[in-house]
């Protein structure tokens, strides 16, 4: 079982993007700025207007000098070019500053976006793809979609209104000369459009490679102690030397295409500029224009030629920003196979858990847990026991639907627990296991998870409460202390207690204590069991374990073993039973038949 849909929409494979798919994963971001893009638009379209209105004054300056006029016309004329000259290089100024502030509040929005669509992703995806991988997605491949509207697209916009206003004016002056020019830029555009997806396929290839390899990065940066020690730090050095080189092959490929694209141009542009001097020659030599009017044409050749070169140049970067937007288009398509109910209520208090025929498997031939069926009563503790691998972590996964059952039904409180909202059925289920996520963030934010709806006064009471008065009493800061990453400074038993305060607070009706107290000595495991009589008072509870003697406190346990239920009853009955296994176990002392 995956996490992705294999159906997912995204690009065929060699075919170029449509432009639209380009703004859509825009468009939602942009709509609420209305107003700035509105402004953005009139100062592209005031800009384009000055570019073209430029030189007709340049032109009747240049004509005016050939007759006799009042040097107070000319130095109108110059003050007027001057003037507007400025004019349009401060819209310039202030349309790429308003540009590139609505593309990066746009595109931030889209990071936003995407990470809780990630977030909301099962785990079958997370687990095929690796956080570097979608670090590179959400932020470099976001990146280059904000260049692509920040620069690309909003030069392209004003390239484009520049060549169409340059070929109106120039038809104005001569038909045939806007005819001729005409037909050159409608062959040129169209060679441009044909290899515009050319290097697409590589390039997208080359940012797969560069996810590759930041997701190698992180993942040999996490392992750095273990890799140490197996004395293995020479083949990791080699495993990034074949991850960079990949990233070289598809890089040079990608190379290669952009330089053949500039080569089509550049042949191009030659044609017209050579045409435009031509034309301009042989006009003025029949009298057909004015000199100032061959200028115009020269500056007017100029500008066609500018609009379509940076057309070329940004043609290339379109080969990268094309790929990102496959990516990213890809990863937005990714479908969660878990989806959120439609909202039925869970009522509240002690929970009730329970399986019904229950069967999964992470693939279809290996199947974790086979017909598992079991009724959990509000307010008792299973003690949950097996070998690693027979699905005693997979049985609570379920439970908070990080997947859901291939066959049966879950049910909490009565509640088929597809049916709730998947935020409301987390709310009423809490997990504590030996490895405790904490954020650098205040002592506050880390126990409510950011939740200021929860008062000081009940934070501090559930401190107390678990034996965590002498810590905060030594904290600096009190609730506003902050901890850093990964609970650094804190030693195993405190992240512990920290992590039980958490689950406190959120009050849940069930709690699953994965190994919670496996990993600590003898003294600190004393605190925390007394910690776990007071977080399980009036809770239902799974306590997840390898050992007998974790199982302690348990009303009733079960055994799991190759994916299926070995043994579940009452647990003094099964001790006292001899023909039990649990009771064997205990007679031999033998726990590690548990654990092996």
């Amino acid at each position: 079982m995956t996490g992705a849909d294999p159906s997912v929409e995204g690009p065929a494979p060699g075919r170029r993007i449509p432009l639209g798919r380009y703004w859509d994963l825009l468009a939602t971001h942009i709509r609420p700025q209305r107003a700035r893009f509105a402004l953005l638009v009139l100062l592209i379209l005031g800009s384009t207007a000055l570019q073209i209105i430029n030189p007709q004054i340049v032109r009747r300056f240049i004509d005016a000098t050939q007759s006799d006029v009042g040097s107070s016309v000319l130095l109108n004329a110059a003050l007027a070019f001057i003037a507007l000259a400025v004019l349009e290089q401060a819209i310039g100024v202030v349309a790429t500053y308003v540009g590139a502030d609505v593309a990066w509040t746009a595109t931030n929005a889209l990071r936003v976006a995407l990470v809780r669509h990630c977030l909301n992703l099962d785990m079958g995806f997370h687990n095929d793809t690796p956080p570097g991988e979608l670090i590179e997605r959400v932020d470099g491949d976001v990146a280059q979609l904000g260049t692509f509207f920040s620069e690309f697209g909003v030069r392209l916009t004003s390239n484009v209104l520049l060549l169409g206003g340059i070929l109106a004016v120039l038809a104005v002056e001569d038909l045939r000369l806007g005819a001729v020019f005409a037909a050159l830029a409608v062959v040129m555009l169209f060679a441009l459009s044909r290899v515009r997806g050319l290097a697409i396929e590589d390039r997208k290839a080359y940012r797969q490679a560069q996810a590759d390899l930041f997701g190698y990065v992180e993942e040999q940066l996490a392992g750095t102690e273990d890799i140490r020690a197996a004395g293995a730090v020479d083949y990791v050095i080699r495993g990034l030397y074949q991850k960079q080189y990949a990233v070289l092959q598809h890089d040079r490929r990608a190379s290669v295409k952009n330089w053949l694209i500039d080569a089509v141009s550049g042949g191009l542009l030659t044609t017209i500029t050579v045409a435009g001097v031509l034309s301009g020659y042989y006009l003025h030599a029949d009298g057909a224009i004015s000199i100032g009017t061959v200028y115009l044409i020269v500056h007017y050749l100029g500008l066609l030629v500018r609009p379509i070169r940076e057309l070329t140049r940004h043609l290339q970067s379109f080969q990268t920003i094309g790929a990102s937007v496959e990516r990213l288009v890809e990863l937005r398509n990714q479908n969660p196979r878990v989806r959120d109910g439609p909202g039925v209520l869970i009522p509240t208090g002690p929970a009730s858990l329970g399986f019904d025929s229950v069967a999964f498997s992470y693939s279809q031939d290996e199947p974790v847990l086979k017909d598992i069926s079991f009724e959990l009563e509000p307010g008792r503790v299973l003690g949950l026991l097996g070998r690693t691998g027979s699905g005693k972590t997979t049985l609570a996964r379920l439970v908070f639907r990080l997947y859901d059952p291939t066959v049966g039904q879950i049910t909490l409180n009565g509640v088929d627990i597809r049916r709730p909202y998947l935020h409301a059925l987390r709310r009423r289920v809490a997990m504590v296991t030996q490895d405790v996520q904490l954020f650098q963030a205040t002592v506050r934010d880390n126990l409510t998870l950011f939740d200021r709806s929860i008062p000081d006064d009940r934070i501090e009471d559930a401190i107390q409460r678990l034996e965590l008065s002498d810590w905060y009493a030594a904290l600096p800061d009190g609730l506003d202390t902050e901890l850093e990453t990964g609970g650094r400074g804190l030693s195993a038993g405190e992240a512990q207690l920290l992590a039980f305060t958490r689950v406190f607070l959120r009050d849940p009706g069930l709690v699953i204590l994965d190994e919670a107290s496996s990993r600590l000595d003898p003294a600190t495991e004393r605190h925390i069991e007394r910690a776990i009589d007071v977080l399980l008072r009036d809770r239902t509870a799974i306590i997840i374990a390898h050992r007998l003697a974790t199982v302690h406190r348990a009303d009733e346990v079960m055994i799991l073993e190759c994916g299926g239920v070995l043994e579940h009853g009452d647990r003094r009955r099964l001790a006292a039973d001899p023909e039990s296994r649990i009771h064997r176990l205990l007679q031999t002392g033998l726990d590690e038949l548990l654990a092996g």
